[in-house]
């Protein structure tokens, strides 16, 4: 290691692991681009950045899709986490870990943390009655029902469980949780979101089940002692976050990147935010440093969910418009706290309108020009270039407003294309070369940085424009348009 890489922070950042019973959809890939713009910017700034993401891969939900296909479970989940894991490619993706629950140290790891919670005193057994949502792989109370239906997952029976169990003291926590939203009033955003967890929290904590019988549901991580039980689904996928940074046999690993940034939906805000939090505080580990939720993606105004069939297919979009209008579509269409509605419609017009016709014609309209010319652009650094106003924008991913950093790109990008409607170099030249030339370097100068500035959002096209200044030459065309 040199001096330089010793003297990098570490800085963590995961996904949630989505489950494997359905094919990626936009709704996951919205979460895992937003968790690359920001690793992304963290190399930027010189951190050591650990991305992680991956698959979850137990549970009944999962147990009842392998038997549905009549296929060994182990080769269900192997099947449908290449699929996740394509989504690298596809949406050019930087994660350097993709884990899955079945791998064999997350297994271990998963138990050892479950005896340490035993061992602080917060697991016992007792008999389990309750109403249960598959879908969500959670307990349901009476309120939380609508017309006896999951509002989440309306098409699913809600089922009765009652059998002997092993629970959580969640019952135990309720006042350092509460003193952990307190002391840190930044550790969920949005706030809103902050203020829907303390109220929850302040309601009273229900100690919540945390395993099954094995001879009812075989496919989960064994209860260390007890070969009748297997862990419920979430206590074993939580552990992924700190079994992805070597815990607990590589601590060294572990202290350099805990405490992670994790990113997920808003109906995971119980689990992440709290549930999770408590695990962490009965094994004595520090939690989270902090969490984004994200609203909804609903589709012709309902919500976007694989069970009710109306997702939009992100291997479609990437292969009708490109990687980086997924990318793009993401940051600067999609509301960051707020629930969005997406279709097929709006993501063409968005390309065709701030692409197409946008971003691409600008490209072309100053690269043509530099070309013919041979005029070349004063090239800044990327240090000066995050001490300017991009640097300004960017710093708006710290705080998961992408749109608000991308707005300034795009502000840029609009701000030259009228320089050039009304510096006209393109006819000047023929008159006044001098000062022709003098508008095409500051043209090409200013698009360098805004390339530089694209990189955590449009790292194809940031790359892309960055060969075609450096090797001064007409570009292809990035963005066709779409008829």
């Amino acid at each position: 290691m040199t001096e330089k890489e010793s003297n990098k922070r570490g800085f963590y950042i995961t996904t949630t692991l989505p489950y494997v019973n359905a094919d990626p959809h936009l709704g996951f890939a919205t979460e895992i681009i937003r968790a690359d713009i920001l690793a992304r910017y963290r190399r930027m700034l010189g951190d050591d950045v650990f991305f992680n993401t991956g698959t979850d891969e137990h549970g009944l939900k999962i147990y009842r899709k392998a038997l549905e296909e009549k296929k060994d479970p182990q080769a269900y989940v192997d099947e449908y986490a290449a699929k996740f894991d394509s989504l690298r490619t596809a949406l050019n993706l930087s994660y350097n870990n993709f884990i899955r629950t079945t791998d064999s140290h997350h297994i271990k790891a998963a138990q050892e943390f479950w005896k340490r919670c035993a061992a602080n005193g917060d697991i016992e057994k007792r008999q389990y009655r309750t109403k249960y949502c598959v879908g969500c792989e959670l307990e349901k109370t009476d309120s939380e029902l609508e017309d006896n239906k999951c509002p989440i997952h309306p098409n699913l029976t809600i089922e009765l469980i009652e059998e002997e169990n092993y629970f959580f003291k969640f019952s135990n926590y309720g006042k350092p949780l509460l003193d952990l939203y307190k002391n840190r009033p930044d550790f969920v955003v949005p706030e809103f979101r902050l203020r829907e967890i303390k109220k929850f929290v302040e309601n009273g904590l229900e100690d919540f089940s945390i395993s099954r019988l094995k001879s009812k549901m075989p496919w989960g991580v064994p209860v260390p002692g007890d070969d009748d039980h297997v862990m419920y689904v979430w206590f074993d996928a939580l552990v992924n976050y700190i079994s992805a940074i070597g815990w607990p046999d590589d601590m060294e690993k572990f202290q350099e990147y805990w405490p992670v940034v994790q990113f997920a939906g808003k109906d995971n805000l119980r689990q992440q935010s709290a549930m999770w939090q408590a695990m962490l505080l009965s094994a004595q580990i520090e939690p989270s440093k902090q969490i984004f939720i994200e609203g909804f993606l609903t589709s012709g105004g309902q919500k976007m969910s694989k069970s009710l069939g109306n997702v939009i297919d992100p291997f479609k979009v990437k292969e009708e418009y490109g990687t980086d209008a997924v990318r793009y579509y993401i940051a600067r269409e999609i509301a960051s706290f707020e629930d969005s509605d997406v279709t097929y419609e709006k993501i063409k017009n968005a390309y065709n309108g701030n692409l197409a016709n946008g971003l691409g014609n600008l490209i072309n309209r100053i690269m043509k020009l530099a070309s013919q010319e041979g005029v070349k652009g004063e090239l800044a650094s990327n240090e000066e270039i995050l001490q300017g106003i991009f640097g300004k924008a960017l710093e708006n991913i710290n705080r998961f407003e992408f749109k608000k950093a991308i707005d300034v790109i795009w502000e840029e990008i609009t701000r030259l294309d009228v320089y050039v409607n009304e510096k006209r170099p393109f006819e000047t030249i023929k008159t006044n070369k001098e000062e022709a030339r003098k508008d095409i370097v500051y043209l090409v100068s200013e698009l360098w940085k805004i390339a530089i500035a694209l990189s955590p959002f449009l790292p194809e096209t940031s790359e892309a424009i960055q060969t075609t200044i450096k090797e001064n030459k007409m570009p292809a065309a990035l963005f066709p348009r779409k008829l």
